[in-house]
């Protein structure tokens, strides 16, 4: 069995291709790395460090790499391959397009009745919907594409850090991971049948286990981080945050909020029981300190993660839907316009000092409207009146201490 990875990076080297090669598979990565490219071919494995109590090295073998720029060849190991995944980020979808449709039409010629599943394994919300529409315009109108094309998108919960550059630089084929192995996929996107990889979940109900990822896995991270930095903790890491007693009660709190709304939502989905399991997890593994992630990776790029139909802003109209109050969701939102993380380098996020610039130009409540969409009046006046407080001294004790009377 075949599969196809087009990216070669953090998510596509620890998860797709390991779970897929330690299950008998031969993984071709497709990426514009020739660096990359070339040591995959030239070595035929690399290795997972897994970063956790129980810390283990993987051995990823039976891989090879193409360079993306070769279409002829990449077309003609799609027209041959069991399985094609893509991980290479929102910015880089365009680009593979139209390779990916030449090895569909490749395909065709060859095994004109085989379907083709395509594992979606981006951060983008409607990626089938995306993925046909964008493959549409390199096929031919006769393309038998409902017939041929199974799209199934993904729930991605692996946690994998920022590597530093000398960390790299010992060998470009290294990547660090946590433990954590479970790739949530659509049961329904699938046209030839799910693999049958035990490390693979398929769900019926897909929109329920993004929603759950986001509002409150990606939810989590970030509440750590802002409600860290708001309160002058002074931590670096994800798990110096996350063994703070009053950091860690704040983001179970706003998990928690979230948890109740998807509750509501999706019964047939979610129950007390299995959103406890999942949120009592995740806290232990932000506690994961050999992972060495940091607030910086999970917190950077303000503009996008307080945007609408993100992971803060997005939980609150979610509550509101289900009518929960979301105190600590809105503690999250006010202590972001705090965070001024920096990198190994000492150097903020770009777009996040371009956002200090436009917070101390425009004010708070211009923010709030432009960047998170907020206009309910109630809902601006409450994270100014967090964000006033947190900017006068008051200790985040105190803060949980009133928060619990909002709303």
């Amino acid at each position: 069995m075949k599969l196809v990875q087009f990216g070669a990076g953090n998510i596509g080297r620890s998860f797709i291709a390991q779970i897929f090669s330690i299950n008998g598979w031969e993984v071709v990565f497709v990426d514009i790395d020739k660096r990359i490219i070339d040591e995959l071919s030239k070595r035929g494995e690399y290795i997972v460090e897994v970063k956790d109590k129980n810390p283990e090295r993987i051995y990823v073998r039976n891989v090879r790499g193409v360079y993306a720029g070769d279409i002829d060849r990449v077309a003609d190991e799609i027209s041959e391959a069991d399985l094609v995944a893509t991980a290479v980020g929102k910015t880089a979808l365009p680009n593979i397009m139209k390779p990916i449709a030449a090895g569909l039409i490749k395909r065709w010629k060859r095994q004109p009745s085989k379907p083709l599943d395509i594992i979606i394994c981006e951060n983008i919300k409607n990626g089938a919907a995306y993925f046909k529409e964008s493959l549409k315009k390199y096929l031919p109108d006769d393309y038998p594409f409902e017939e041929l094309v199974g799209l199934v998108e993904t729930s991605i919960g692996k946690m994998v850090p920022i590597m530093s550059e000398s960390e790299r630089k010992k060998d470009p084929l290294l990547v660090y991971a946590e433990a954590y192995n479970t790739l949530i996929v659509d049961a329904k996107g699938f046209k030839g049948g799910v693999p049958d990889i035990p490390q693979i979940d398929a769900k019926e109900n897909m929109k329920a286990w993004v929603e759950r990822k986001l509002y409150i896995h990606n939810l989590g991270h970030a509440v750590l981080a802002y409600v860290s930095f708001a309160f002058k903790k002074g931590y670096e890491y994800v798990w110096e945050a996350a063994d703070d007693d009053e950091v860690n009660r704040a983001t179970r709190n706003a998990m928690w909020e979230s948890g109740e709304a998807l509750i509501k939502k999706y019964p047939e989905e979610f129950n007390r029981e299995n959103i406890e399991e999942h949120i009592e997890d995740l806290l232990e593994r932000f506690r994961n300190k050999a992972l060495g992630d940091t607030l910086y990776r999970v917190g950077r790029d303000l503009y996008r993660k307080l945007s609408p139909d993100d992971r803060l802003v997005g939980a609150v109209r979610l509550c509101g839907e289900e009518r929960v109050f979301p105190a600590h969701i809105i503690l999250g939102i006010s202590s972001a316009f705090f965070f001024r993380a920096k990198d190994e380098n000492g150097n903020m996020y770009y777009r996040d000092e371009e956002f200090f610039k436009d917070l101390e130009v425009k004010g708070l409540k211009k923010m709030i409207e432009e960047v998170c969409g907020i206009h309910e009046e109630g809902l601006i006046l409450l994270i100014e009146d967090i964000y006033r407080r947190t900017n006068r001294g008051i200790s985040l004790r105190e803060m949980l201490g009133e928060i619990k009377h909002f709303g």
